[in-house]
């Protein structure tokens, strides 16, 4: 994870232009961004840190972000909407289960299931197919999670499955693959 802290200590002339630390300072009641004022803007911090609960900063040790649920998926939502080359590893991972989440439920609803008729229909229906390969267009997860998630077997046997399911399914001229 990435902070700014260390960028805050540096003297004026060598740090960022855009990180100010004059906010910081007059929250600690320190008046003067000097090298002393500094030190004990980093006293400060470290004293803060040591009293804090080390529940507190689990999250913010194990995850990728700090805050409430709802608050995660919001970033999920934007991750989703525009990530880019500074999101990686557990935030586009979560971001894509996310997504997958959210169209498999959508999917469910517009056919009729439960969540657990999943388990109940055969591994290699239709449906199940369909809404595999549309995860596999629309997402990054792989054919294991989707395998696991939808109740289709292994992830070699959907692998199968949307193979015939590509050499079968009709062509639309502009677009490829018909989700219909």
């Amino acid at each position: 994870m990435w902070s700014s802290f260390a960028e805050s200590l540096k003297p004026a002339a060598q740090r960022v232009a855009w990180r100010r630390v004059d906010r910081w300072l007059g929250e600690m009641r320190i008046p003067q961004d000097s090298e002393a004022g500094r030190s004990q803007l980093e006293q400060n911090l470290e004293q803060r840190r040591a009293e804090e609960r080390g529940a507190d900063w689990k999250n913010l040790r194990r995850g990728w972000y700090l805050g409430d649920e709802a608050f995660g998926q919001e970033l999920l939502a934007q991750i989703s909407e525009r990530g880019g080359d500074w999101h990686y590893g557990a935030e586009l991972m979560e971001s894509a289960e996310a997504k997958a989440q959210r169209l498999i439920t959508v999917e469910l609803q517009r056919q009729g299931w439960t969540g657990a008729e999943r388990q109940t229909h055969r591994k290699g229906s239709e449906f199940k197919v369909r809404l595999a390969s549309k995860l596999r267009a629309e997402t990054t997860l792989t054919l294991g999670w989707i395998a696991k998630r939808l109740h289709m077997g292994t992830r070699g046997y959907l692998a199968h499955l949307l193979y015939r399911h590509d050499q079968t399914a009709p062509r639309d001229s502009n677009q490829g693959r018909l989700w219909a």
